[in-house]
C-alpha cells in the first residue's frame, strides 16, 4: 500500500509527531522513507541583502540538523534532501519526482502559523500535492512524541 513515504520537515517541534507517525507507517508497510527540508526562498529574499547569505547558510544548517533528527529515529535508513524554493511547491515536486505514495507533515511549522485548521504550508501541500497528504497534529498538553494510530 505504501512503498515510498516522504516526511516534510522544517525542524520544528510541531513536526515531531508527524515524524513518529510516518516512521511507524514505514515500519508497518516496509516502506522506503525520504525526508525533505525546504529552504523558503521567499524568506531569504525578503531579508536585508547584507544578511541573506548568512540566513541561507543558517537555514541550510537547520535543514541538515532536521534531516539528521529524522534519520536518527530509525535504523532502516532515510534518503534525505534539501531544496530551496516555495515549500509547498517543492514538497509536491519532490513527491512527484520520487513517485511517493504519501507525504507526511505537521500542521504548524517553524513560524507557528495558527490557522483555523492547519498551517499555510501544510494547507497548500494538501491542496496541490499529487499524492495523499497525511497531516499530523501535535496534541496540546500531551507529550508531542505520543503517537496514536
Amino acid at each position: 500500500m505504501f512503498d515510498t513515504i516522504v516526511i516534510a520537515t522544517d525542524g520544528s517541534e510541531s513536526v515531531s509527531r508527524a515524524i513518529d507517525v510516518a516512521l511507524d507507517l514505514a515500519e508497518r508497510f516496509d516502506a522506503e522513507v525520504h525526508a525533505l527540508y525546504v529552504i523558503d526562498r521567499g524568506e531569504v529574499e525578503s531579508s536585508p541583502e547584507g544578511v541573506r547569505e548568512d540566513l541561507r547558510k543558517a537555514l541550510d544548517e537547520r535543514g541538515e540538523e532536521a534531516l539528521a533528527e529524522v534519520d536518527a529515529q530509525t535504523d532502516k535508513g532515510v534518503e534525505t534532501a534539501v531544496r530551496e524554493g516555495r515549500p509547498a511547491a517543492e514538497i509536491s515536486a519532490y513527491a512527484r519526482e520520487i513517485d511517493a505514495d504519501v507525504v507526511a507533515t505537521g500542521t504548524r511549522g517553524r513560524h507557528g502559523e495558527n490557522r483555523f485548521l492547519i498551517g499555510s504550508v501544510a494547507e497548500r501541500v494538501v491542496r496541490t500535492c499529487p499524492v495523499p497528504v497525511l497531516t499530523v497534529r501535535q496534541l496540546n498538553g500531551e507529550d508531542p512524541r505520543r503517537t496514536t494510530i
